[in-house]
């Protein structure tokens, strides 16, 4: 409920307000570079008119930042970048609103957004709701800061608040109730799929209790496993979307507002600013380009390798690395054992034409027989079991981060979250590499995301036009071809089965008695249950993959791997 009983006059002032979001891509640490952007983004919204620039959460050391904010030298070099931007706007150009970690005079360390006006730091507000589940771990290194009240800039008050804090109906109605206009939030918040409509969904409710616009304003960019979607928006007062910036992309977008009483709304821009949301696999798909954009622009690898095996996993990392990358920054090697069929050798060579990148060919059916003379008086009297297997995937392991060695391109990952949640993947084996695009996808949506693929062109993709891998790599059952005649089926349930039951077991944390009460097999859950629990060894050592789900193996869900817990309650 706003402020009963209270009046103001607002003669003298101005009614129109112009404030750029500026949905950009910080970099972690990068603190100078961060501060170039934020440079090149006032100078673009002074072009533009803009009164105010609002940036995203710790937008001048990039978030997450983690344990990063615990080095003295790293918070002092996040301020002096405040301060030097904090003097810039004493040109008479547009103020900013910039998150960046504060340290308080008393040694609290908090998650705050300063506005820059006038050369100085005109005015703070401190974050008051701190996360502290799934990937975020904030109360481990900041301080919550008090509910906050609106900040004065040039006659307006702006209900300025950071993220979590909207999440909540505490702060936005306390700002509300202090008189703010509007609620303008900077965000860190992170991509999951079908994520915006609860973000939408969440902003009206605020938007009805307060009576005020909400303002979104979000960063873009993958950070290791986290991408960040940008889509920021403006909710009016009537819960009518007047702004919806781009998905997946930076963007500039200008503001205008008008007094309403004693509320701010928003003019919706003319030419409107309204992009399209993504369809679910696009912007699965979209996610995954950027994420591995970002690490390895970021992390300055040249390019990727990869192992291409003419299956459908290593068909689609390869179509999403060269869609984010170019086809000049991928190259892929084929690595035929004496079990590979003629068709994965025709369907890897495919793909790479498709793709239009290069493709070497290194058997392993050498390294396999040297393995086992070596191994021959230890293994003696033994039969061949998946030992003999592992040794085959830990070959071409081996062989690939030699490849990643010399030439200094980064190994990419090629399973996915159905193998990795089961076990079904060879630690030093197809597990080696700097990153994995598919780590959260399951392998019933990796069907579903090549079949997209090779009918659709991704939005600022690198790629090529048309099917970017022959229809019989999706068609033909799935396998590692580590021995005659092997299906992936031959050891686990089929997919659409395996997939509902880990869904079940991972993203909703269900029983072995719930899930079988929902129809599958008992014995069938049962064993998944135990494939999941034994196999957490594996995931520990697993690189990192971008973040899909709610429940992405690692940053959200962790397990021990020493767990006497069976599933059952008896």
């Amino acid at each position: 409920m706003r402020g009963r009983g209270r009046s103001r006059s607002f003669r003298g002032m101005s009614d129109v307000l112009k404030i750029a979001l500026a949905q950009i891509n910080p970099q972690v640490g990068a603190v100078r570079a961060n501060l170039e952007r934020l440079r090149r983004v006032r100078a673009e919204a002074a072009a533009m008119g803009a009164d105010l620039v609002v940036a995203p959460e710790l937008c001048l050391s990039g978030y997450p930042p983690e344990d990063l904010v615990l080095k003295p030298a790293f918070i002092a070099a996040c301020l002096a970048a405040l301060e030097e931007l904090a003097a810039e706007t004493a040109d008479g150009g547009p103020a900013m609103v910039v998150g960046v970690p504060w340290k308080e005079e008393a040694g609290k360390l908090t998650n705050s957004a300063c506005l820059l006006d006038g050369g100085r730091i005109a005015a703070r507000r401190a974050k008051h709701e701190l996360p502290n589940y799934g990937v975020f771990d904030e109360k481990r290194v900041f301080d919550a800061g008090p509910a906050p009240g609106p900040m004065v800039f040039r006659g307006f008050r702006l209900g300025v608040l950071t993220c979590e804090d909207w999440w909540f109906p505490a702060v936005p109605e306390t700002l509300a109730e202090s008189g703010a206009e509007v609620l303008i939030s900077l965000n860190g918040s992170p991509y999951e799929v079908d994520k915006q409509q609860t973000r939408i969904a969440l902003a009206r409710k605020r938007v009805a209790e307060t009576g005020l616009a909400f303002a979104f304003c979000a960063q873009v960019g993958g950070q290791d496993e986290l991408v960040f979607e940008g889509a920021s928006f403006v909710l009016n007062p009537d819960q009518t979307l007047a702004v919806q910036m781009p998905f997946f992309t930076e963007n500039l977008c200008l503001t205008e507002w008008r007094r309403a009483g004693e509320r701010l709304v928003c003019v919706p821009p003319t030419p409107p600013c309204q992009a399209p949301e993504p369809g679910h696999e696009e912007s699965i798909y979209r996610a995954m380009m950027l994420g591995l954009a970002d690490y390895v622009n970021k992390n300055r690898f040249p390019g990727v390798i990869l192992g291409l095996s003419g299956g459908i996993d290593s068909a689609l990392s390869a179509a999403v690395a060269v869609d984010a990358l170019g086809p000049e920054r991928v190259r892929a090697f084929m690595m035929p054992s004496p079990y590979t069929s003629r068709e994965s050798l025709e369907d890897a060579a495919a793909c790479a034409a498709l793709l239009g990148i290069a493709c070497d060919t290194v058997p392993i059916g050498g390294a396999m027989e040297a393995f086992g003379a070596a191994l021959a008086p230890v293994f003696a009297d033994r039969q061949s079991d998946t030992t003999e297997e592992n040794i085959q995937s830990r070959a071409r392991g081996l062989i690939l981060m030699a490849i990643s060695n010399k030439l200094g391109a980064m190994l990419l990952t090629t399973g996915n979250k159905s193998e990795m949640s089961v076990g079904y993947a060879t630690l030093y084996g197809d597990m080696c590499g700097g990153y994995s695009v598919l780590k959260d996808v399951y392998k019933t949506e990796v069907f579903a995301l090549a079949r997209w693929r090779n009918a659709n062109l991704p939005f600022a993709t690198l790629g090529p036009r048309g099917p970017v891998m022959p229809q019989r790599v999706i068609t033909k059952p799935p396998s590692a071809e580590l021995k005659p005649n092997q299906t992936d089926q031959d050891t686990l349930p089929p997919y659409e089965v395996l997939d509902a039951i880990l869904e079940g077991l991972v993203e909703g944390e269900q029983s072995v008695d719930a899930l079988a009460a929902r129809g599958f097999a008992r014995e069938t859950v049962l064993r998944v249950w135990k494939m999941l629990d034994r196999a957490e060894y594996k995931r520990r050592q697993a690189p990192p993959g971008v973040k899909i789900t709610p429940r992405a193996f690692g940053r959200d869900r962790r397990y021990p791997i020493t767990n006497g817990f069976t599933g059952l309650i008896a």
